[in-house]
């Protein structure tokens, strides 16, 4: 059911998209410096209105993606130390299970 929901959210958004670039065929044009700097540096050229919108988009998300996986990293970096300390532990059980299953210990009796 939520697969169908998803496969109808998709299509209703590329039916979407595909209006928007339909009805926004004309070009524009993108001015790299404000025209008072046009001195400094006069590029111009011109896109299809629609390509404008779908790039200035893409590029949100792109840099949206980037800042949350730096924002995340500290995270990530915490799980990985927690990770090798688990395993770290998990091995010293091990080798105290194998070390002298004879004794009757309270806490490795605990563990089995």
């Amino acid at each position: 059911m939520l697969r169908l929901i998803k496969i109808a959210f998709l299509a209703v958004l590329m039916v979407v998209i595909t209006l928007l670039c339909v009805a926004n065929r004309s070009d524009v044009t993108i001015n790299v410096m404000p025209e008072q700097l046009s001195s400094i540096y006069a590029y111009s050229f011109q896109l299809p209105l629609f390509a404008v919108i779908l790039l200035s988009i893409l590029t949100g998300l792109v840099i949206g993606y980037i800042l949350e996986w730096l924002r995340e990293h500290k995270h990530r970096k915490t799980a990985a130390v927690k990770q090798r300390e688990v395993k770290t532990l998990e091995r010293e059980v091990d080798s105290l299970k194998k070390k002298d299953r004879s004794e009757k210990d309270e806490i490795l009796a605990l563990l089995n």
